[in-house]
């Protein structure tokens, strides 16, 4: 047979290799235009375990805080909410959902409820103003703003226990020192029994909140103004505006985040409120103070009730989740989604 031999002079219809089509150039020209374009080039990271041991070394000791002192107790309380338990020993006598029935047949547990609702409204249309106001006041360039600024802010330093002492004597029937200044004044009918009045003590009890922490809202209300450029006020009145038109429609506006966190924080405060009042009323008179931690305290501690009691906090979790969730969804969205917008355009 005869062999064939390939004409060196003819042309191939392949044509010679093309050095550019290579893969590894292909891919750096990718890399070259993704560049090009802005956008970063995806590259596989190679799995590192030492990173990955890193990072669950600097992650363990917050996860374990985290599932003893959070995780824990709350299914800890959803278990034993399900059982009639006096607390000693482990909960045997199960009883289902029986707990909860009674808790929304509990009248006082009702009345909690409205307690509860009369303190949120109370710091939103009493308490947020007030810091408000004091945040834009001193904000302006007036003499001794600084010392201004820690006198308010320090009544939040205080712990609530050296709060409600201290107000137990302020606001005493006989020996307090506001009927005391009332007596000197004259005014002896504007003497009251401000924590024994079922009428009164309330609102005697969210004077105390109010004192005690609308200087934490001021704080951040401040540190929001703070934030807002001087030159968008110096530019509205240039145009005309006048005092009133730039707070409502520069100030006010720009301000709205941190309002809405203040508001976030002072209703879930609310909600969650015990120590304060415990020290102040312990619920009295005839639960016209209690609220719902309250509540759960004297079931807990004083009628050892402890499935009750946990049904409550239970119950107390649930509203709050449910707050925090919605009020996310509808009112903080958007600014979370802003903040993301920020963090991720400055890189």
């Amino acid at each position: 047979m005869q062999r064939r031999v390939p004409d060196q002079n003819a042309v191939s219809t392949r044509g010679p290799a093309d050095p550019t089509r290579s893969p590894a150039l292909v891919a750096d020209r990718g890399d070259l235009s993704a560049r090009a374009n802005g956008a970063r080039p995806v590259r596989k990271k190679k799995y590192n375990p030492r990173r990955g041991l890193t990072i669950a070394a600097f992650l363990s000791p917050a996860m374990i805080l985290f599932l003893v002192l959070v995780l824990a107790p709350i299914l800890l309380a959803m278990y034993a909410s399900l059982y009639k338990w006096n607390g000693y020993g482990w909960p045997e006598n199960y009883v289902g959902f029986d707990n909860f029935k009674l808790l929304f047949d509990n009248e006082i547990f009702k009345q909690d409820l409205v307690r509860g609702g009369l303190i949120i409204v109370l710091s939103l249309v009493v308490q947020l103003p007030i810091a408000l106001g004091l945040a834009l006041l001193l904000n302006q360039k007036i003499r001794g703003r600084a010392f201004y600024r820690l006198l308010f802010f320090a009544p939040y330093v205080l712990s609530e226990v050296i709060t409600a002492v201290l107000f137990s004597s302020v606001l005493s029937t006989n020996t307090g020192l506001l009927n005391l200044l009332l007596r000197k004044a004259g005014l002896h009918s504007l003497e009251q029994e401000w924590l024994a009045n079922p009428k009164l003590v309330m609102y005697s009890v969210f004077i105390v909140i109010t004192w005690k922490y609308f200087g934490f809202h001021m704080i951040i209300l401040l540190a929001g103004r703070q934030g807002i450029p001087d030159e968008l006020g110096e530019a509205a009145a240039i145009d005309g505006a006048g005092a009133w038109q730039t707070f409502r429609s520069i100030t006010l506006p720009l301000l709205g985040p941190t309002i809405r966190i203040s508001v976030f924080l002072s209703v879930i405060g609310s909600i969650q409120l015990f120590d304060l009042v415990w020290v102040l009323t312990k619920g009295g008179p005839t639960n016209k103070s209690e609220t719902m931690a309250v509540s759960m305290f004297n079931y807990g501690f004083t009628r050892h009730q402890l499935g009750y009691a946990m049904a409550i906090s239970i119950a107390m979790f649930i509203i709050s989740l449910v707050f925090a969730l919605i009020y996310q969804r509808t009112v903080l969205r958007r600014d979370l989604e802003g903040a993301v917008t920020v963090m991720g355009g400055g890189n």
